[in-house]
């Protein structure tokens, strides 16, 4: 594994930072896909739909990412 550094506004940063430990490590995975992806010329749309099928395979539900992603908001 290696680190990249990519340029997000100041709002995500803070939100990525704040995160817990779990949370960064699932945010990372899900871009880790979506440049994986990305590679092989797909559009954003045919990537975010395997990134979501995925995540489903992988078992996280709307459920959870509604609460990942309220985690993030405070």
């Amino acid at each position: 594994m290696t680190t990249i550094t990519i340029q997000v506004d100041e709002d995500i940063k803070k939100a990525f930072e704040g995160a817990t430990p779990e949370t960064q490590k699932q945010l990372s995975s899900i871009l880790q896909l979506f440049l994986r992806e990305n590679l092989h010329n797909k559009t954003l749309t045919e990537v975010m739909a395997e990134i979501s099928d995925k995540a489903q395979q992988r078992g996280l539900t709307p459920e959870i990412l509604q609460e990942i992603l309220a985690d993030n908001d405070e």
